[in-house]
């Protein structure tokens, strides 16, 4: 049997009242969180030594490392494999876990860790914030961590420089445990109807007391860091400690264990559609293909990649840069190269790539280009 808890306004209460909800169905198909049950991870399965310095993506797609201060503890995050456990048995067969491999019992005061997950405004319109008929939120996941106690989870409006916290507890160490928590409207502050960063959700990991000595924002409010995760257990304290999550859902209105929709599982083809808006993996590893080209000269090589899906917003390159990484291959010749670089590039025509630094070919012939090495990669970001 699953175990499920309700949060409303930052306090845990597990009963279950007609007054929690109000029914408010969110109208459109597709999940608001992308990749909520953790299957696509297009970077890697792994991530090792991920602290001060690391904040970013490494793993899973859509869910960031993200980190505040200089803090010394270290995580390895993984996309994990479930087989067993009461997220398992209720759909999901990935999860994201984060293992603490360099432990901090003794946090500094502006030290914190978080699981970070980014949305653009035009996707939270539904919500109606800043608006007389604002909606309220409902955040569900299942989570499962070896240290038991209250955690904290974050709602912070960029926009506007707003927030609201929530908390859930852990209740047995190590299990899986589905989490409810509730937020509620908010009639300041409307979201940018755009491509751009408008909401945060913020999983905090540790919080020192520059985010912990005020009371927990369980309202809607001007950002203070010191009411961000008040009450929030150390997860780093320890290297025995892990903490995992899946299954994460974000619905509009306010919805019980009992009354939320169930999770909407898509096809992996079309999580990664999603996720590819903001991140495309062309190759990696040793021999993959990458694209065609040409010798524009003997020293300098063009060559085009056309996007699987449109980009959020013109991409950036993303690429291993090391000794023969690459290889262009054509006209009974080949060459190693160490690095490509971005040409020209929108968020959906084909993006021209070159290389003008360390080749030598014959000038009009065309050649394709594949990786080298075990750890080169190639990509294309576009992440919020």
């Amino acid at each position: 049997m699953s175990k499920s808890q309700i949060v409303t306004g930052g306090i845990a209460d597990d009963a279950v009242t007609a007054n929690k909800t109000s029914g408010v169905a969110r109208p459109n198909v597709n999940p608001l969180i992308i990749n909520g049950d953790m299957a696509v991870a297009q970077r890697g399965t792994s991530a090792t030594t991920l602290t001060d310095g690391s904040v970013g993506f490494h793993t899973v797609d859509r869910f960031a490392y993200n980190d505040f201060g200089t803090p010394s503890s270290q995580h390895t995050m993984t996309q994990e494999s479930l087989t067993s456990g009461n997220a398992y048995i209720n759909g999901f067969a990935n999860a994201l876990k984060m293992d603490v491999t360099t432990a901090q019992s003794s946090l500094d005061a502006d030290d914190a860790v978080t699981i970070l997950y980014k949305i653009e405004g035009q996707d939270l319109q539904l919500f109606k914030k800043g608006t007389a008929n604002a909606e309220k939120f409902t955040l569900a996941f299942w989570v499962k961590g070896t240290k038991t106690g209250t955690h904290v989870v974050e709602l912070f409006d960029r926009d506007n420089n707003r927030h609201v916290a929530g908390t859930y507890s852990i209740s047995s160490s190590d299990t899986w445990e589905h989490k409810v928590v509730n937020f509620p409207a908010d009639t300041t502050g409307v979201f940018g109807n755009d491509n751009a960063r408008s909401l945060d959700i913020n999983w905090f990991l540790s919080a020192g007391t520059n985010f912990t000595s005020g009371a927990l924002q369980t309202s809607w409010g001007a950002q203070s860091n010191t009411q961000r995760a008040a009450g929030q257990v150390n997860t780093v304290d320890n290297t025995s400690n892990n903490w995992h999550i899946t299954g994460i859902q974000l619905e509009v209105g306010e919805y019980t264990s009992s009354t939320i929709p169930p999770f909407q599982h898509e096809s992996y083809g079309d999580n990664l559609a999603r996720c590819q808006r903001y991140y495309q993996r062309i190759a990696d590893g040793t021999n993959k293909m990458i694209g065609l080209g040409s010798a524009y000269s003997s020293a300098n090589f063009f060559m085009v990649i056309d996007p699987k899906v449109t980009f959020r917003a013109t991409p950036s390159i993303d690429i291993s840069s090391a000794s023969n990484y690459f290889l262009v291959i054509g006209n009974n010749q080949s060459d190693f190269v160490d690095d490509f670089f971005l040409e020209a590039q929108t968020t959906n025509q084909m993006i021209r790539m070159a290389n003008t630094s360390d080749v030598s070919l014959t000038q009009g012939f065309a050649y394709f280009t594949q990786t080298n090495n075990a750890n080169a990669f190639l990509g294309f970001s576009s992440e919020l």
